[in-house]
């Protein structure tokens, strides 16, 4: 049997560390730790997904708080039910254990996720008015908000330095991301802003 831990960032590493949450886990008693920079609400968050699948019977998945797994009651429920059908144990550490190794959740494990997954969608929710509050306040104000308009200026030398090649068809978008260390949508920005 496997102690899974799953940590979860709704921005990429350059804004958030995941690693005090890989650190928590691993210290709680996680043989491997499975991580993801994905918001909490999102439909599809792969790691997770393949972590539930890859979870044998009598396995464990800790993670640091029910917010980590999702903001989402209803994707809690599914995720609930998955452990349960599976024979799983879910840890919340410092908060609850939801053990379903005998294929059964108790009634006081079930309501006790269930409410903390609805104050964890209810936080995401008064987060994003205050953010929604905010920006329509700042542009009464008449400050621009959201991300300024990626220029020429903005392109890296390095995606000059191989753009010759693609030009040539010696190489096509997604080996000019790669070489570039960029993603396919940000390469063709760059496409467009230059053609």
């Amino acid at each position: 049997m496997k102690t899974w831990g799953y940590a979860r960032c709704s921005t990429n590493e350059d804004k958030q560390d995941i690693n005090r949450q890989i650190k928590e886990l691993k210290a709680a008693g996680a043989d491997e730790v499975v991580f993801e920079y994905e918001h909490g609400d999102a439909k599809v968050k792969q790691n997770l997904h393949m972590l539930l699948n890859a979870a044998t019977e009598g396995d464990t998945i800790i993670t640091l708080e029910v917010s980590r797994l999702t903001r989402s009651t209803q994707q809690l429920c599914e995720i609930v039910e998955i452990i349960k059908s599976k024979k799983l144990r879910l840890i919340i550490v410092g908060s609850i254990t939801v053990d379903c190794r005998n294929g059964q959740i108790d009634p006081m494990s079930q309501a006790f996720i269930q409410m903390s997954a609805v104050f964890a969608e209810l936080e995401l929710a008064i987060i994003r008015a205050r953010v929604r509050s905010g920006m329509q306040n700042a542009k009464s104000k008449g400050v621009k908000v959201g991300r300024r308009p990626t220029t020429k200026d903005d392109i890296p030398a390095i995606f000059y330095k191989h753009y010759p090649a693609f030009v040539a068809k010696q190489m096509n978008v997604s080996e000019l991301a790669r070489v570039c260390d960029l993603s396919r949508p940000t390469v063709y920005k760059y496409l467009k802003l230059i053609a």
